[in-house]
């Protein structure tokens, strides 16, 4: 069999087992917004570190190293979102993946076992 019918094979099999996939979409949201995140965090970092630079007065520069802590902080959230996400989406396939082999292995094993009575 080739890898192109047994991919739409298995298509063909989890959309007849009719399982909720309304998980897909939160893990989208995540992703972009993790994303978003990491984007937003790495520019705004960068931002106060250029306007930490042309100030003079200790107290602003301590203030400006805050908020940029701060944005590197956002940075690690949008990270760890994004991992969340892409991993959830991995681990849900490795898992359907799993249940469809487990079934087939079984399915196998019963014909046999018909078979051989």
């Amino acid at each position: 069999m080739l890898t192109e019918d047994k991919m739409e094979r298995f298509k063909a099999d989890v959309a007849d087992l009719k399982l909720k996939t309304g998980g897909q979409r939160r893990d989208n949201v995540l992703q972009i917004v993790g994303g978003v995140l990491m984007v937003l965090g790495v520019v705004a970092a960068v931002l106060l570190y250029e306007a930490s630079l042309h100030q003079s007065d200790p107290r602003n520069i301590a203030s400006e190293e805050i908020l940029t802590i701060g944005a590197l902080g956002v940075t690690v959230i949008g990270g760890a979102l994004f991992l969340f996400a892409a991993i959830t989406r991995f681990l849900r396939l490795w898992l359907l993946r799993q249940l469809y082999e487990g079934q087939a292995h079984l399915d196998t094993l019963v014909e046999a076992i018909r078979r051989g009575s």
